[in-house]
């Protein structure tokens, strides 16, 4: 049975046409048992190529806690892309299938001795660490293995911040990498990350000043750093336009070489801007309801069993299934299946009227979704399908 979608103009500016139809044409074509994640893997393939391609000497390592389905790592894996992980759990999954140590690098400052332990037999031996008990661990368990800063950035501009939890000043990341050469690890060089979905292009200038003035530094105590790892941060569309990639990466460009060498390693660390517009939720609308003066959309995926960004602000795009003509827009409060009133999605979303059994199709959704779903309230996470 055909189904009919209400799609706007601006959908097609939220995710591409042709991963919009691949969708569409999935939906026609199979059963439909929802809730689950469709990913166009042509998108992730036009993505991984990309990303990094208007940046002299750069390297693309996936953050696989982006999207790490077994599905979407075995086809990044024939593309030979680099893979950044932070836990022994990450580590399993590319040694299933026989990811190289040589294309793995781990970005978390603050590692698990289980990783550790596991990362050394695997052979993996790049990592970044914002603190002499990080290198006392490193050098413990990997002897010998290189090793990056983590330097604190502002995160103006980013929709997901991640300035507090990690990352030194730099008289501080000074005298790490100086204590890390000490203590026998190789000091390799220095990272960031400007926030993820960050929409500020300009984020990356002030991360890049603050990089080459500590590049310096290290350079005069005879230090000679060789990588500068820009980590993620790149954004995707979700309700409207973002800076595209190749504006921020041509930016980048000439920053990194007005300051630094002509043969640096560069390193890239993106999730979300490879797999996050190349998935769209399939989901059914299974309530509906008025209290007081707000109109309830009830749907079977919600904060708990995929959605969870919605909590700390990202919003995103929909399109509903219509059986009959259009009825006038509402403004919805969106929500998911479980008994929790935590489960709120979005408010004050204008959607046309649906019925209740009506699919709802979520845009933008590859990212930060399945890797964040639970099974609260006795509700299965949801399957992820390449298409």
């Amino acid at each position: 049975m055909l189904k009919s979608f209400k799609i706007e103009k601006y959908h097609a500016g939220i995710v591409s046409r042709t991963t919009l139809f691949k969708a569409l044409q999935y939906l026609d074509n199979e059963k439909i048992i929802t809730p689950f994640l469709l990913i166009d893997s042509e998108k992730v393939r036009e993505k991984v190529a990309l990303i990094g391609r208007h940046i002299k000497n750069a390297k693309l390592f996936y953050a696989v806690k982006a999207n790490p389905d077994i599905k979407v790592i075995k086809f990044l894996n024939k593309l030979k892309t680099g893979f950044e992980i932070a836990s022994e759990g990450e580590l399993e999954l590319l040694s299933s299938i026989g990811v190289e140590a040589s294309r793995i690098i781990s970005s978390n400052p603050v590692k698990s001795l289980k990783f550790l332990k596991l990362a050394a037999s695997y052979g993996v031996d790049r990592f970044s660490f914002d603190s002499p008990d990080e290198v006392d661990k490193l050098m413990k368990y990997i002897p010998g293995c290189s090793v990056y800063i983590r330097l604190s950035v502002p995160n103006e501009g980013s929709e997901w911040p991640l300035s507090k939890k990690f990352g030194v000043e730099l008289d501080n990341a000074l005298e790490l990498l100086l204590y890390a050469g000490k203590r026998g690890l190789k000091p390799a060089g220095i990272t960031f990350h400007v926030g993820s979905q960050c929409t500020n292009v300009y984020s990356w200038n002030i991360a890049l000043d603050k990089a080459k003035a500590l590049w310096d530094m290290a350079e005069k105590k005879g230090l000679k750093l060789k990588l500068l790892n820009i980590g993620g941060g790149y954004p995707i569309n979700y309700t409207k336009n973002v800076v595209g990639i190749e504006a921020i990466e041509r930016n980048i460009n000439t920053l990194i070489y007005e300051r630094f060498p002509e043969d640096i390693d560069i390193y890239i660390e993106p999730g979300r801007a490879v797999v996050g517009d190349a998935g769209i939720f399939v989901s059914t609308v299974i309530g509906k309801a008025k209290r007081e003066d707000q109109e309830w959309l009830y749907i079977d995926v919600g904060v708990f069993n995929g959605l969870m960004e919605s909590v700390g602000g990202i919003k995103y795009s929909y399109i509903v299934e219509s059986n009959k003509q259009v009825r006038s827009r509402k403004l919805w409060t969106v929500a998911g299946p479980s008994c929790d009133s935590f489960d709120v999605i979005d408010k004050n979303v204008l959607l046309p009227e649906p019925e209740v059994g009506n699919l709802i199709l979520i845009l933008s959704s590859g990212a930060y979704t399945i890797s964040y779903a639970s099974e609260f309230n006795g509700f299965s996470i949801p399957r992820t399908i390449l298409i």
